[in-house]
């Protein structure tokens, strides 16, 4: 299961607004990329979590996604991750973050990112086999089976890009500016929001009347105080352990 530029073109006008690069994500990353000083973003989208002070390339297929890189950014060059028009080591690092569940040719695409940097590659993904405390999976079982048929398990990412592989577990924290759906774990109103569930491409994935139906029985426990007594400590609760991962290959080992 892939989604489509035109998917994109179409739901992805408020990523912009809604999928902030977060700042404990970002330093996490940055430790990652260590010294490296030119940098390639592969569905690169619009460009959340690129260093500010480094030299980074993007590509980017969808034009939707590309018109939403804020001005202090250059912009996206137009590609995509199995065609890459650079030269064999190119970069010192590459980044692909929440991106890979998207290419129609995994394995191929991250070939082409090895192939193009000499360094770190970095993926941030969702381990489709991880566990999870987010109570999201109580209202909307069906999502489970949708993340789990569309994100890659680790073991076939570390296999397609090759090198030195380890992952890494990222919690997320409450405050989490980059709204993917986890990232809302206390803020449970966001999701009776249709720009911010728009922002998450999980959803259009979903049988038809399921997102209505968890919208309206949200909204209900929400209104009752039902989700609160249930739930209500998430609130408070400084950050979540989750199925976020940094698979990071360190060269071709």
């Amino acid at each position: 299961m892939r989604d489509s530029i035109s998917d994109y073109d179409k739901y992805g006008g408020h990523y912009g607004g809604h999928r902030q690069g977060d700042p404990t994500i970002m330093k996490e990353m940055e430790s990652v990329l260590g010294d490296a000083r030119t940098i390639l973003n592969v569905g690169a989208g619009a460009g959340s979590y690129e260093p500010l002070n480094r030299y980074v390339v993007a590509v980017e297929p969808s034009a939707t996604m590309r018109r939403q890189r804020p001005s202090s950014l250059p912009p996206a060059l137009v590609g995509t991750a199995d065609q890459l028009p650079f030269d064999d080591e190119s970069f010192d690092a590459a980044m692909a973050v929440l991106t890979i569940h998207h290419w129609p040719d995994l394995s191929k695409g991250l070939r082409e990112v090895r192939r193009v940097t000499r360094g770190p590659v970095i993926i941030m993904t969702f381990d489709p086999n991880g566990t999870t405390e987010f109570w999201l999976k109580d209202y909307l079982p069906e999502m489970v089976e949708v993340e789990k048929a569309r994100y890659p398990e680790i073991h076939l990412i570390k296999q397609a890009v090759g090198g030195e592989c380890s992952d890494i577990s990222i919690d997320v924290p409450l405050n989490c500016s980059d709204k993917f759906q986890v990232a809302l774990y206390g803020r449970p109103e966001e999701f009776l929001r249709e720009e911010v569930r728009n922002s998450q491409s999980a959803w259009k994935f979903l049988p038809d009347g399921v997102e209505e139906a968890f919208v309206e029985a949200l909204e209900k426990d929400l209104e009752s105080g039902a989700w609160d007594k249930k739930y209500g400590q998430f609130r408070n609760r400084p950050s979540i352990r989750c199925q976020l991962r940094l698979v990071v290959s360190t060269g071709v080992g």
